[in-house]
């Protein structure tokens, strides 16, 4: 069985967020499945859309790589590569280009939104290509599941459907992919009351070092209940954010001592950067003793391994559509 999943380097770094909703999940599946493939691809060529700039994108490509493997991910067991390096991801993408009708495109979210919006006359042309070519992105290496955040799950389903057409005209070529979501952690209220979201800026980063966290920390949101006064737990933002770092049994305490009387929400805040620190400072270790040239060493590595499982996918469907003569 294979697993696929990416992530996009649109940024200096990885968040909270992206470990709890991709990262976490992908090693887990890992130890769960220690006889399973799985493949993390570098969605540079999608972050091309809003990255124009060389130093940024290389900056941005190395630094994700090397957060999730000092999240843990075992680079045995992932095969991370660039598909940028491969030149069958942009062969197979204008195939899937060329079977796709204008209005199945036009039922995405991102541009439906746009037009509720007004905003029509501002789409770039990226936005009816960028999910056909996430589609070759998951399609060209048969991949079995595909973990994903709920928000994304659309991808998935216009790969699926894609495949189902190509196997329609040129008979089964493609395996039909199934999208994983983790629903529990889709949606992570943050320190203005509103989802943790780069675009809200509210978002903790992995390598964030302790007085910016603990700020941040401080301007959640909590209850007007004085100290003497017992507090519900699942209406708090805090005690929320607690759950995603502390065992079970750590969470039974926690849950006492809001539902008794005597806890203030600085303690509750407090406790809460001491576990979130606990989290991160041995991830921003293992981040700081991995090397650039270790990270492009083993995307050249893997780029020789997906490129003889690529070429022999696409050369299934030249044969196919009639290119190979």
């Amino acid at each position: 069985m294979r697993f696929l999943t990416w992530l996009k380097p649109t940024w200096s770094q990885l968040h909270i967020w992206n470990y709890f909703g991709s990262i976490k999940q992908m090693i887990d599946l890992a130890k769960e499945n220690p006889d399973s493939e799985f493949f993390l691809f570098l969605a540079n060529m999608h972050g091309f859309t809003q990255v124009h700039n060389q130093k940024e994108m290389q900056e941005n490509s190395i630094s994700a790589v090397k957060l999730y493997l000092a999240c843990g991910a075992d680079a045995k067991q992932f095969v991370i590569y660039n598909p940028a390096d491969i030149p069958a991801h942009a062969q197979l993408n204008w195939v899937l280009t060329c079977i796709t009708h204008m209005w199945f495109m036009e039922r995405m979210h991102s541009y439906k939104d746009a037009l509720d919006k007004w905003k029509a006359k501002e789409i770039w042309v990226w936005v009816f290509c960028y999910p056909i070519l996430m589609a070759a992105d998951i399609l060209l290496y048969d991949a079995n599941i595909v973990p994903v955040g709920k928000d994304q799950k659309q991808h998935v389903e216009y790969a699926r459907d894609i495949a189902q057409k190509f196997n329609k005209i040129f008979w089964e070529t493609f395996i039909l992919p199934e999208a994983k979501v983790n629903s529990e952690l889709w949606l992570i209220i943050w320190t203005d009351g509103r989802k943790m979201s780069k675009s809200y800026n509210n978002l903790i980063w992995l390598l964030d070092d302790e007085a910016i966290i603990l700020k941040k920390i401080k301007q959640i949101p909590t209850g007007s209940q004085t100290v003497e006064e017992s507090k519900n737990p699942d209406e708090c933002n805090v005690y929320s954010l607690c759950k995603l770092f502390i065992t079970e049994t750590e969470d039974a305490e926690l849950r006492k001592k809001y539902l008794a009387w005597g806890l203030s929400y600085k303690y509750a805040k407090e406790y809460l950067f001491e576990k979130i620190m606990d989290f991160l400072r041995p991830i921003q270790e293992k981040y700081n003793k991995i090397s650039d040239q270790e990270i492009k060493d083993l995307l050249t590595k893997n780029a020789k391994y997906v490129n003889e499982i690529s070429e022999k996918k696409i050369k299934d469907i030249y044969d196919k559509i009639g290119f190979n003569l």
